[in-house]
């Protein structure tokens, strides 16, 4: 179980602090839920605690594995497939995982082919989110701002 102060990442959403756990009654249902807030924005999520496994919340990385995860944004593009539907629902995969590694992966491969052509806007959106969980993982465990994570993020891809 986590606490107040702690770091974590929740998929789908990216890096955070829990602020504090609270019991609540919803539907009739009294439950444990951790307060989440995520450093990018104002807003603050609830998650259950009884569902902490099943919904992938781990701790933050560790500058190790960021440090690995911004050698992946250098290293070769991945295939992915031409069908722009297939490839979306393939990256979307990777990023409901909540590995930092497949979240680099996705963010490296779809920064280089907005590059080479446009993105649908449904990759569009979807690389951005991905790139708001990298960033704010980034940030937590570097310790560093969202406009440094970012700068980080386009050198090692090769966009400056």
């Amino acid at each position: 179980m986590f606490s107040a102060g702690d770091k974590i990442v929740y998929p789908m959403h990216g890096a955070g602090f829990i602020c504090g756990v609270e019991e609540m009654k919803i539907l009739g249902e009294k439950k444990k839920y951790y307060i989440f807030k995520l450093p990018c924005s104002e807003i603050n999520v609830m998650i259950p605690v009884d569902s902490e496994t099943s919904v992938g919340i781990r701790p933050v990385a560790d500058m190790a594995v960021v440090s690995d995860a911004v050698e992946l944004l250098k290293a070769e593009s991945s295939e992915m497939d031409s069908n722009w539907n297939r490839r979306y629902r393939d990256n979307m995969e990777m990023l409901k995982s909540g590995d930092i590694m497949k979240v680099a992966e996705v963010v490296r491969n779809l920064m280089r082919m907005d590059r080479r052509r446009s993105l649908s806007s449904g990759e569009r959106k979807l690389l951005a989110n991905a790139q708001q969980i990298l960033v704010s993982e980034m940030m937590l465990a570097m310790d560093i701002t969202s406009a440094e994570a970012k700068k980080i993020i386009k050198e090692a891809v090769g966009l400056c």
